[in-house]
């Protein structure tokens, strides 16, 4: 069976986090001597990070990697104070990419633990937005990813729960933890705005509404990537074949070999130059036609840090 017709998801790809993220790093490249460093992946592609890297940046992993005095930039995803204290005796000046829809959690984190509550936060504890969030008041809080951890939390008072959740999450498994949550502390608060980031929302409404169309869906993304890997999963529950693909060559012959109408879409953080990569694959594969499917116009954008803006 030959591909017929391709579905592209819109939107997909950069959301308004990343954008801010790439163009601080360009801008730093710009304005201050090089190298400029970068704590972790500025945002999870290695595409990203190589096209940076190429412009002067240099990615480290930790501090005592960075020289004294020099220009650092935390990344997308966000650091715990520790790591601001770190640099402030290093010396350095620091630009901070974090994504203001995660400082915006950690904000939550902050107000929460100054009135001793504990703070429940669902996501993935090895991940760099979860590591950066629980460094903000370790000992508040608690790290799940399912509803069999929730027996596991240890929680003094009852009356002082606050559940909180990493962003990039899907939001079907964040909705089974919170119901989860509730059930077991009916007195649990939960944020009046959704902490999962409107950019995740509108990627897995579209991979949502896509799956009534297509028997197979491509996510271009790092296999590091929280949102990316959500997307896959979102097409997964709804019953189609998905597959999370770095780049087009990740593709074999088996992915498509049934594939009548494919469904394409991209993580957060995935430059637009590698969904078109996979279009003209498709195309070469006998895909005649190709529908955009837009469930949302994005029109955000976060402005950059004032540092950056007063000297450009």
């Amino acid at each position: 069976m030959a591909i017929d017709e391709m579905v592209l998801a819109k939107p997909r790809g950069f959301c308004a986090g990343v954008d801010r993220a790439i163009e601080i790093v360009e801008k730093a490249l710009e304005l201050f001597d090089k190298p400029v460093y970068v704590r972790k992946e500025i945002v999870h592609n290695r595409h990203v990070v190589t096209a940076l890297q190429e412009q002067g940046a240099v990615f480290v992993d930790e501090l005592d990697e960075v020289p004294d005095g020099t220009t650092l930039i935390f990344s997308a995803h966000g650091v715990a104070p520790s790591v601001w204290q770190a640099a402030e005796a290093k010396d350095l000046r620091v630009i901070d990419a974090t994504c203001p829809l995660v400082t915006k959690v950690h904000l939550e984190v902050l107000r929460y633990a100054k009135r001793d509550y504990t703070i429940v936060l669902i996501g993935h504890e090895d991940h760099d937005e979860v590591i950066g969030t629980r460094g903000e008041a370790p000992d508040h809080i608690q790290v799940i990813s399912t509803v069999e951890d929730i027996d596991k939390l240890e929680v003094p008072d009852p009356s002082k729960i606050v559940c909180l959740t990493q962003t990039t999450l899907s939001m079907d498994d964040t909705a089974d933890v919170i119901n989860g949550l509730r059930q077991a502390y009916p007195q649990m608060v939960t944020p009046s705005k959704d902490d999962i980031c409107y950019a995740t929302q509108n990627r897995q409404q579209a991979v949502k509404a896509m799956t009534e169309m297509v028997d197979l869906v491509l996510v271009i993304g790092a296999s590091n990537s929280s949102n990316s890997n959500r997307l896959r999963e979102v097409a997964e529950v709804a019953g189609v074949r998905a597959y999370l693909i770095n780049q087009v060559s990740d593709i074999t012959p088996e992915m498509v070999a049934s594939a009548n109408r494919v469904g394409i879409t991209a993580g957060a953080s995935t430059p637009e130059f590698l969904v078109q990569e996979v279009i003209t694959y498709c195309q070469e594969l006998g895909a005649q036609t190709t529908q955009e499917l837009t469930v949302v116009e994005e029109n955000v954008k976060f402005l950059l840090p004032s540092e950056l803006v007063q000297l450009s």
